[in-house]
C-alpha cells in the first residue's frame, strides 16, 4: 500500500515550482489532491494529472482572502468528504530595499506568506479535529530562520514567523492527533527563484543561479520533487512521532562557516 493511499490533500501554491513538485509526488504515493493557486495554470495541472490516471481537482484560490480559502476547503469536502492533509505552500518573494518609500511589498508578503497560512489552517482544522487526525505541512525557508540576503527583509520576516506558527499550532492541536511541521528549503529551481535571479542580475539571470549553485556544498539547486518527497514523509504515518519541528532541505548551503577557510 502506498504511504498516502486514499488520503485527501489540499496543496496551496500548487500551479508551479515546489507546489507542483509536491502535487506530483503526492499523487505518486496515492493521494487525492485538491490543488490551489490564483491563476488558471492550477486547473491545467489538475487536468494533466487526471489524464495520467490520478485524482486531482484544481481550484483558483487567493489564500489571502478568507472566503476564497473557505471555498477551496468546501470544494475538497464536497468532492471527497474530508481533508486529511494540508500543505501550506503558497508564498511570494519580491526583493526590495528596506527603506523603499512604500510598504506595499511588505504588506503583500504578510497577506500571502502569513495570513494565507493562517486562513488555510483555520479552514481545515474543524474537519481534522472532528476525526482527531490530520497532518499540516508549512513551507517556511532557511531565509529568515537561518540566513538572509539584502532585499529579503519582508520575505525573511514572514518565513521566520511561520516557524513560530508551526510550533504554536503543533502544541495547540496535539490533543486531536494533528501533527504540524515546517519545511525549510534552501534554493530550489523554481519560477520564484528564477524571478529573484532576474531581479539580481537582469542581464544574465543564469549567472546568478550558477553563483547560487557554486556556493552549495552539493553544487546544485534542489528539484521541486525532492521537497515533495520530504512533504510526503511529513504527511504520512512514517513521521508519526514528529510534530512542531522544522526540517532543513538545502543541499548543505547553510553549513559553511566561511567562504574561504579550508579551501
Amino acid at each position: 500500500m502506498k504511504k498516502l493511499e486514499g488520503k485527501i490533500a489540499i496543496i496551496t501554491g500548487a500551479s508551479k515550482g515546489i507546489g507542483e513538485g509536491i502535487a506530483k509526488t503526492f499523487v505518486k504515493y496515492g493521494a487525492k489532491v485538491v490543488l490551489a493557486a490564483r491563476g488558471e495554470k492550477v486547473l491545467e495541472l489538475a487536468e494533466t494529472l487526471r489524464a495520467q490516471g490520478y485524482e486531482a481537482i484544481g481550484v483558483q484560490t487567493d489564500v489571502s482572502d478568507e472566503k476564497s480559502v473557505e471555498n477551496l476547503v468546501q470544494t475538497a469536502v464536497s468532492a471527497y468528504g474530508t481533508v486529511d492533509i494540508l500543505v501550506n505552500n503558497a508564498g511570494i518573494c519580491t526583493l526590495e530595499d528596506f527603506d523603499a518609500p512604500s510598504n506595499e511589498i511588505r504588506d503583500r508578503h504578510i497577506d500571502i506568506n502569513i495570513k494565507g497560512v493562517w486562513n488555510a489552517t483555520k479552514a481545515v482544522l474543524p474537519y481534522m479535529k472532528e476525526k482527531k487526525d490530520g497532518k499540516i505541512v508549512v513551507m517556511s525557508s532557511v531565509t529568515g530562520y537561518m540566513v538572509a540576503d539584502p532585499g529579503e527583509a519582508a520575505y525573511a520576516m514572514t518565513k521566520a514567523a511561520l516557524i513560530g506558527f508551526t510550533r504554536a499550532m503543533a502544541r495547540e492541536v496535539a490533543d486531536y492527533n494533528i501533527r504540524v511541521n515546517a519545511i525549510c528549503p534552501g534554493y530550489v529551481r523554481t519560477p520564484l527563484v528564477e524571478g529573484m535571479a532576474k531581479q539580481s542580475d537582469p542581464e544574465c539571470p543564469e549567472r546568478a543561479i550558477q553563483a547560487i549553485a557554486d556556493a552549495v556544498p552539493l553544487k546544485r539547486l534542489a528539484r521541486p520533487e525532492e521537497v515533495g518527497e520530504l512533504a510526503a514523509f511529513l504527511a504520512s504515518d512514517e513521521s508519526s512521532y514528529i510534530t512542531g519541528t522544522q526540517i532543513v532541505i538545502d543541499g548543505g548551503s547553510t553549513l559553511p562557516e566561511t567562504s574561504s577557510m579550508g579551501q
